[in-house]
């Protein structure tokens, strides 16, 4: 058996991949790992719209109540709703049931410990170990010695509310909003706080049954939402994928603004508030070219460059102190809040900006140049998917293709963590010269190491 876990905790497709059975181990074995010394230790469980959701909840509780740990089940709620109840609570972890931006028949098992961080990489490694080695920890447990589920202090979602509320010092009052919720697990909380906060509010995506899930909708299909903010003649138009953790903006124009600008519209409110610990910003080697040139000269201030994933992201953040940082898709952690990407504070973030700025959003994206940037996959054996990094024909190619493009462009190869697959992405001035470029690259690659 391979690895269990992936970037983002357990995927695949649920009852087929990721099973029931699967489910009630990885609760017997986080249980186990993460209990420290607390032999009763307490776990959050929250999950997503999915069908397959209630299945694996209780599939994961059961695994965990038979080990002697106790269950705060928080419902349907944001993934970053779990990372603040796990500290609310004092927990001893929290796990999310939800494949992301996934399509419905997937699902996802993923754990935060008890200061709200997704695992580390050891810790899931020793909970993988007693599954793939079919150790059963405390088996015989009987009687009292076994765990129950227990009912919160207060309602999860009013406290994850509440929560929110906080974050923002300013009213919405007057303005129009439209909010695409993905169908999933923000259809309740987003909506809620925007008109708290005054706003006109209509949405979009937030009739989940269970099946539509992220279904032509949310952040990554953000083609009705784009027409509903020109049809309404909105000031905003939000989108968050189906656990909430990703937000991508559309001006009044209808116009997407991606994570990359968002951050960077962020940022500089940040720094004009003095509010910009270490003069950093964290982005992954995904960012656009642009991006880097904006943080640098108009906000005048360094980039951090992490490896793909938002929890690289966040361990560089740790490491330096930086309090704002994310990915082009959207997944942005501002550390002055929270331990995770949250799609509603960044929203809230985002509105805060635009109203500090005195600007439309349409005007603060327009000050921020984005390099076209092309994606092609070079599909190869997985075997050799590191390979092509000491192939000195790679390397002239890659060189060849720098000198071409200038200092207008840039070029980045990687592997595919979960595929037999190595993308290559290239940046630059023209969009037609980078598309032939990143064809030519990819077909190389496949045809050497296929």
């Amino acid at each position: 058996m391979g690895r269990l876990f992936g970037t983002d905790g357990v995927r695949g497709i649920a009852n087929s991949e990721l099973t029931p059975e699967l489910a009630f181990h990885l609760g017997k074995a986080g249980a186990y790992v993460l209990r420290k010394e607390n032999k009763r230790p307490v776990f959050v469980i929250g999950k997503d719209t999915r069908v397959s959701g209630d299945m694996l909840e209780n599939a994961l509780t059961a695994g965990i109540l038979a080990v002697g740990g106790n269950v705060i089940k928080a419902g349907v709620i944001p993934t970053p709703a779990v990372a603040y109840l796990v500290r609310y609570y004092k927990a001893d972890a929290g796990i999310v049931i939800s494949a992301s931006h996934n399509s419905f028949e997937y699902n996802g098992i993923k754990f935060f410990n008890s200061e709200g961080f997704k695992l580390d990489d050891a810790l899931e490694e020793k909970i993988e170990d007693i599954i793939i080695r079919d150790i059963d920890p405390n088996s015989h447990m009987t009687g009292e010695e076994l765990g129950r589920c227990l009912d919160g202090e207060e309602d999860a979602e009013d406290l994850y509310c509440r929560f929110l509320l906080s974050t923002m010092d300013l009213r919405l009052d007057g303005m129009k909003v439209v909010l695409d919720c993905a169908n999933g697990a923000a259809y309740r909380t987003a909506p809620r706080v925007y008109r708290e906060l005054g706003a006109e509010v209509i949405v979009i995506g937030c009739e989940p049954d269970g099946m539509n899930i992220n279904d032509k909708i949310g952040s990554t299909h953000p083609e009705k939402l784009q027409q509903k903010v020109v049809e309404e003649k909105a000031d905003i138009g939000l989108a968050f994928d189906g656990d909430a953790d990703r937000l991508i903006v559309v001006d009044e124009k209808g116009l997407v603004i991606d994570g990359d600008k968002t951050i960077c519209i962020c940022a500089k409110m940040l720094k004009e508030a003095g509010r910009l610990a270490e003069n950093k910003v964290t982005a992954t080697v995904m960012s656009n070219i642009g991006f880097h040139r904006y943080i640098e000269d108009v906000v005048e201030a360094e980039v951090e460059t992490t490896a793909v994933g938002d929890r690289y992201v966040l361990e560089s953040m740790l490491k330096t102190g930086c309090v704002i940082g994310g990915e082009q898709s959207g997944h942005i952690i501002f550390r002055e809040y929270t331990t995770t990407g949250d799609g509603t504070l960044s929203s809230l973030q985002f509105v805060k900006a635009v109203l500090c700025s005195g600007k439309k959003p349409s005007a603060l994206s327009a000050e921020i140049r984005i390099f076209p940037q092309v994606l092609e996959n070079a599909r190869v054996a997985n075997e050799n998917k590191k390979l092509y990094m000491e192939d000195e024909e790679v390397k002239q190619a890659v060189a060849d293709v720098e000198r071409e493009i200038g200092d207008t462009g840039r070029v980045l190869i990687r592997p595919s963590g979960t595929e037999p697959l190595i993308r290559v992405m290239i940046e630059g001035d023209d969009i037609e010269k980078i598309h032939r470029l990143a064809q030519e690259l990819a077909d190389m690659i496949s045809r050497k190491f296929s």
